[in-house]
């Protein structure tokens, strides 16, 4: 009895470990698909001088939540189960100011040679019978780990700042209730959705006029060093007497 709580105590060590061992890989897909992201909203920004993404937020599942969601598709809580299963344990929001941006940003993320789209769910160009609006996808990114590679699923949600105000708003609607709140506040909820569809078209028609312009002037691309080569000197001796001009 004396070394109970002894064997209790490592056991629970070891749990903790492969606890930890299990989120890491997730933690680092993560890590991974931001630094894609911001890799390309920085590219895209400096090619066209405008940038398709506002904000990105990502975020891991507890593991209560983890569990919750097993036990509510009626699976056994089992790792192989939970990794094959459970899709968003880790989860990007992209949100963006436009329709277009939405599959601008989708199609530049699944030109990645090492991001596999797995499955997609177009509630944009389909809503859900409430409203809901957001483009959904499963994708998979290895992660290389120091004797092997993971392959984590990652669940990505891409939307316009209206579509992502009006699906917090229905998050907290049906959290306070439950997932019973009132027929009344429902309608309500769904004549907002319908007006922030029609908010997004028109803004995206605003957006497409703007850049009509730019879209039809398609300048030639160089490469920064291919110049003459006076021009070249000409450009390095400015350069050089910068500092002691200022």
């Amino acid at each position: 009895m004396a070394d109970q709580p002894y064997i209790e105590l490592s056991e629970l060590r070891d749990v903790q470990m492969k606890m930890t061992r299990f989120f890491m890989a997730y933690r680092f897909v993560l890590e991974e698909m931001v630094t894609k992201i911001d890799i390309l909203q920085e590219e895209f920004e400096v090619a066209h001088d405008y940038s398709p993404i506002e904000h990105t937020k990502s975020r891991l599942k507890s593991p209560e939540s983890i569990i919750k969601k097993v036990r509510r598709k009626n699976l056994p809580v089992k790792t192989a189960v939970i990794r094959e299963e459970i899709r968003d344990i880790a989860g990007i929001r992209i949100t963006c100011s436009f329709r277009s941006d939405i599959y601008e940003i989708r199609n530049m993320l699944l030109s990645q040679q090492d991001i596999e789209l797995v499955d997609e769910k177009d509630y944009i160009e389909k809503p859900k019978p409430n409203g809901y609006q957001s483009l959904h996808m499963i994708v998979r990114v290895p992660v290389f780990m120091s004797d092997h590679v993971e392959y984590p699923y990652v669940e990505v949600q891409i939307r316009t700042i209206a579509m992502d105000f009006w699906a917090s708003l229905e998050h907290k609607i049906y959290y306070k209730y439950e997932e019973e709140a009132p027929k009344e506040l429902i309608a309500e909820l769904t004549s907002a959705a319908e007006a922030v569809d029609a908010l997004d078209k028109k803004m995206e028609r605003i957006h497409q006029e703007l850049h009509k312009k730019d879209r039809s002037v398609q300048p030639a691309e160089e490469e920064p060093f291919d110049l003459p080569e006076e021009t070249l000197e000409r450009l390095l001796s400015m350069a050089r007497r910068k500092p002691s001009d200022e």
